[in-house]
């Protein structure tokens, strides 16, 4: 147990002060954890164009050039307004994966293949993680709620929520790889690209809209860095008050030393 998830005596979270603060919270911090309306942007121009150029000349390579330059140029647009990069360099790694696998083999259907993989393994570790009592969910968005881990011990009614998020998340994303993964072995690249153009926006937007539900309905977080400034705090002035004390009694001493003298 760390020192972040520790149960003290006042372990209870704090009420919020209405109901519509905590959902704004909850909506302000999803909106930063997943990239919000740009993030997804990112994530669906590249394949976009990959498969749009591809149907129109089939020209694999074209393609993928295409693809990875739209997603350095996001790359670049986000390091000259220095926002957030995570997201951006995500897509960049994603589609070099793609660019490669695609023009290595010559099959344009490649380009696809890290993406899906990727999906599969997330899906996975939703499932993994949950089952282990430490879902992934909680893990992403415990700091960016300033919580951490405290939600493990001394907020039950959050692991539950995660828990059930993280299931949603894993089941929603093994749905897109059942219908994915067959598209590959047995439709042609633009059927495949298209699919899975479409699977980008409506699987993701239904799992943060779930857990959206479940952290809404869930108790606020505890905001343990909040704590540990409390305690900070107390501790200097306890220590403040402890030192005026001896100073007034007379105890150093330094000072018992002069009296003599």
């Amino acid at each position: 147990m760390t020192s972040l998830d520790k149960p003290t005596q006042d372990s209870g979270p704090t009420p919020p002060d209405d109901g519509h603060d905590s959902r704004a919270v909850t909506e302000a911090a999803l909106f930063e954890a997943f990239g919000g309306v740009r993030g997804m942007v990112e994530t669906v121009l590249p394949g976009l164009l990959f498969v749009t150029i591809y149907t129109i000349n089939k020209d694999v390579h074209l393609s993928a050039l295409a693809a990875l330059g739209v997603a350095v140029v996001m790359l670049v647009v986000r390091l000259l307004r220095r926002d957030t990069l995570k997201h951006a360099f995500s897509g960049v790694f994603g589609v070099a994966f793609g660019v490669a696998f695609a023009m290595f083999t010559g099959n344009a259907k490649n380009f696809y293949l890290p993406g899906m993989l990727y999906t599969l393994g997330l899906a996975l570790a939703y499932i993994v993680t949950t089952l282990a009592g430490v879902p992934l969910i909680g893990l992403m968005l415990g700091p960016v709620f300033k919580e951490n881990l405290s939600w493990r011990t001394r907020n039950p009614g959050r692991k539950a929520a995660y828990t059930k998020a993280s299931w949603a998340w894993g089941l929603i994303l093994l749905a897109k790889c059942a219908i994915l993964f067959p598209l590959y072995f047995w439709a042609d690249t633009t059927q495949l690209g298209w699919v899975l153009v479409i699977l980008k926006i409506p699987p993701f937007l239904l799992a943060v809209w779930l857990t959206w539900v479940f952290l809404a309905k869930a108790p606020p977080p505890i905001d343990v860095f909040a704590e540990m400034e409390a305690a900070e705090q107390a501790e200097k002035a306890e220590k403040a008050e402890r030192e005026r004390a001896a100073a007034e009694s007379g105890e150093p001493t330094g000072g018992r030393h002069r009296r003599g003298a």
